[in-house]
């Protein structure tokens, strides 16, 4: 997993939310002072980490479980969804590659050609460049592509309809 573009103590906060570990545990793991972590995630996005701490929580997410790396990236994405997250969006925009679906008008980046790990053998395998949605998709979304294209809904959806109470959390099964 690469680490996050800049971290804030927003991010500081989602990981240790990740690790489900307490300010002084989590402060220990990245090897600061346990009244960082408190400061760092009261001031949210307005505090940019140093360069060292960076590293240090990059170091931390790398080497994290891979439940623990999920955990982050659902907490991440789903904040930036429900919030559409400004900063997210305007570093997307900054990068020409960034471009919206032309059916749905979700925003979308590249993710490079390259080699990836694949599958609970780790297997290498080369992917060409494809576009990705940068946020995940909604039940509401996945709905409309239902009604749009006949498409079975997930099994888990009473009577073939997403539980209102559900229509933004992402799509599952």
């Amino acid at each position: 997993m690469t680490g996050v573009t800049r971290w804030t103590g927003h991010e500081a906060g989602l990981l240790r939310k990740a690790t489900r570990m307490t300010g002084k545990a989590f402060a220990e793991l990245v090897g600061v002072n346990q009244r960082q972590v408190p400061r760092w995630e009261g001031r949210g996005e307005t505090l940019e980490l140093s360069l060292a701490n960076q590293a240090a929580l990059d170091t931390v997410l790398s080497q994290a479980t891979r439940e623990v790396q999920q955990r982050f990236a659902s907490l991440l994405t789903e904040r930036a969804a429900l919030e559409h997250d400004e900063r997210a969006e305007e570093l997307l925009r900054r990068d020409s590659r960034a471009s919206r679906h032309p059916g749905d008008g979700k925003l979308m980046t590249v993710i490079e050609e390259g080699i990836y790990l694949s599958g609970a053998e780790n297997r290498s395998v080369w992917l060409d460049a494809y576009l990705i949605d940068v946020y995940p998709t909604t039940n509401e979304d996945y709905g409309k592509f239902v009604g749009a294209t006949g498409h079975h809904p997930p099994r888990h959806w009473p009577g073939g309809r997403y539980p209102i109470e559900l229509s933004n959390h992402p799509v599952t099964g």
